[in-house]
Order: C-alpha cells, then structure tokens, then sequence
C-alpha cells in the first residue's frame, strides 16, 4: 500500500519562527535539545540533536475536526528544516525505540474508529499503521504519543481520495 506521512505544515512552521507565537496565541518556549530523542521536530519529523535550539508550542491539528480535534503541544527546530513527506515511511519521530505511540484512525467524517486504534512501542507502529491505512474507512491516520499524548504525524493513503490537509 503506497502512504506517506505528513509533518507540520511548513507555513505554520513559518509562521511560528517569525512571530514568536503558536497557534493559541502563546509565546513559544525556546528550548535547547539536552539529549538523544528529547525533542522531535514535528515539522521535518526527525530528532533534535543535543545542543540544538528548539521552540515548543501549541498546535491546533487542521484533522479531525469537531468532537475529536485537539491541540497539542508540539517541538519545532528555531532553524528553518524540510518538511518531512516521504511516500512509504514512517515518521521516524513515532519508531523510536523508547517511544510509545498511539495509532488513532479517523473515517471521513473525522469520527475515531475505536477498533482501528492501537498502543504499542514505536519500532512496531508500521503494522498497526498499515492496518488502520488498508480498512476502507480510514482517512487518515494520527500517531500520537501514548503517555503524554502529543501528535507525532499524521498519515494518509496515497491511492485513495485526499481530505485537504495543509
């Protein structure tokens, strides 16, 4: 099955880095990567460097919409990085090996399909990814962390119809 994962969208990423402002209005929070896997960016979805400047702030998540949206805190690199979007892997800010994730699968509507949804450690979110991605009824996917809850990345179908999604 042909997917890819999406990061940030880039003029959000933008927007961040020129105002200082997340997307609730907050002041973003500087922060200084102080260890391997202790910040992912959620726009070029790789892991901080240690000694790398980083912003923290809130995301308003553009899917799903109504009951189950949800902001989350998010780390974005204060330099300027690609936005990840490689067809047929998976974020690597969701595989790492201390990482627990959360697969959350999300029909048209933006309703959660309960029965899709799946914990696990992040070196094995591809076959629960994969599972929710080839039922007819997915949209899209967002991989969440399990503990804290922060969205990782979000993931779509590359042959079947697109949502917009910025």
């Amino acid at each position: 099955m042909r997917f890819r994962c999406l990061g940030l969208p880039s003029d959000t990423a933008a927007r961040w880095r020129a105002t200082g402002r997340d997307d609730r209005g907050n002041a973003l929070i500087a922060r200084v990567a102080d260890g391997p896997g202790s910040a992912p960016c959620r726009h070029c979805l790789r892991y901080a460097e240690p000694g790398e400047a980083m912003l923290l702030g809130s995301f308003d998540l553009p899917r799903p919409h109504g009951i189950y949206w949800t902001p989350s805190p998010v780390f974005l690199h204060a330099h300027d990085c690609p936005r990840f979007e490689a067809e047929g892997v998976v974020a690597p800010t969701a595989t790492g090996p201390d990482t627990i994730v959360s697969v959350r699968s999300y029909d048209a509507a933006g309703m959660c399909l309960y029965d899709l949804g799946q914990v696990c450690r992040g070196p094995e979110v591809e076959a629960p990814l994969l599972r929710a991605l080839a039922d007819a009824r997915t949209a899209f996917v967002n991989i969440h962390t399990a503990r804290p809850g922060c969205w990782l990345a979000t993931a779509e179908r590359l042959d079947a119809p697109r949502a917009e999604l910025p």
